[in-house]
């Protein structure tokens, strides 16, 4: 079984970018730059065979050529009273949707069945602990929410498999999709 996923990944000059942006909040686990990307469609745990299916079925996807996006502002994922990840927000974009879209089918394709959600791109910057006060959370949001990146072309995405492990996840391109 292998846990796989697709997603953009990040230029090093936005990276570092965020790099700069990343502190200040006591019970973050910052995201390392390795690790930041833009997930198109998330596949979970499926067997040699389907993914092998789904890597053939990514490359119909890989249509429409180069595009651009860009990030704006940040925010929080959380349920109830507990917020558990800050991430940067990546401005509308139909082809970024469109691309999300076909991920999605290439998986339906491959016989793998995901979780239905509207699509809402982000670039996760942080996980947070139990121990993370909510009044910083916001703080840090206020602080931050003017972010803005220069325009992000985009000619390809990636294949990516992930491995859990106790320092948290490690992420390994399998295969790249030139658009």
């Amino acid at each position: 079984m292998i846990r796989l996923f697709t997603a953009l990944s990040v230029p090093d000059e936005v990276a570092e970018a965020l790099a700069r942006r990343q502190t200040g909040l006591p019970g973050a686990g910052w995201r390392s730059a390795d690790q930041l990307h833009i997930t198109l469609a998330f596949y979970g745990e499926i067997d040699e065979r389907r993914a092998d299916d789904l890597s053939v079925e990514l490359e119909r996807a890989a249509t429409g050529g180069p595009f651009e996006i860009a990030l704006s502002g940040v925010g929080a994922f959380g349920d109830g009273h507990r917020t558990h990840a800050i991430w940067a927000g990546v401005t509308a974009s139909e082809r970024l949707s469109v691309l999300a879209g076909r991920c999605r089918s290439a998986a339906e394709r491959a016989g793998i069945s995901i979780e239905r959600r509207d699509y809402r791109p982000h670039l996760t910057l942080a996980y947070l602990n139990a121990q993370a006060d909510p009044a910083r959370i916001g703080a840090w949001i206020a602080d931050h929410n003017l972010l803005k990146s220069p325009p992000i072309r985009i000619d390809r995405f990636g294949l990516y498999s992930s491995v859990l492990t106790q320092g948290g996840s490690r992420y390994d391109l399998e295969r790249e999709y030139v658009l």
